[in-house]
């Protein structure tokens, strides 16, 4: 948010999707909706908690990620057919290969790094 005002052009993420919406860009307005929002959700925080970790200890969590999986096999391939589900495939198979030597997944970063630093260029 500050940066859309600091900068004035959004580029990325969620600047572009403010812009898009055409709200109006009014700093103080913006930070008194994100300070309410905040009080909003700490105020529920007691009132939700409890009831929510008891849903989630009651979820069967072996179920819930085969149906998480499924469901991105079924969007990759709605989205990108057979070429979808393959890179899904590729990346799975990337992502498994950090722990194997006892690394973390977040230095793969630099797989995407370059290509994006290149493509920019």
């Amino acid at each position: 948010m500050f940066a859309l005002f600091a900068i004035g052009d959004p580029h990325t993420g969620v600047l572009v999707a403010f812009e898009r919406a055409r709200l109006p860009r009014t700093l103080p307005v913006l930070v008194a909706s994100v300070v309410l929002a905040a009080a909003v959700t700490a105020a529920m925080v007691p009132a939700v908690g409890d009831r929510y970790f008891r849903a989630v200890r009651a979820v069967d969590h072996r179920r819930l990620t085969a149906g998480v999986c499924l469901l991105l096999v079924v969007v990759a391939w709605l989205f990108g057919g057979g070429t979808g589900v393959g890179l899904l495939g590729a990346a799975t198979a990337v992502g498994a290969i950090p722990p194997v030597f006892g690394a973390r997944r977040v230095h793969l970063m630099g797989v995407l790094l370059v290509p994006i630093a290149l493509g920019t260029a």
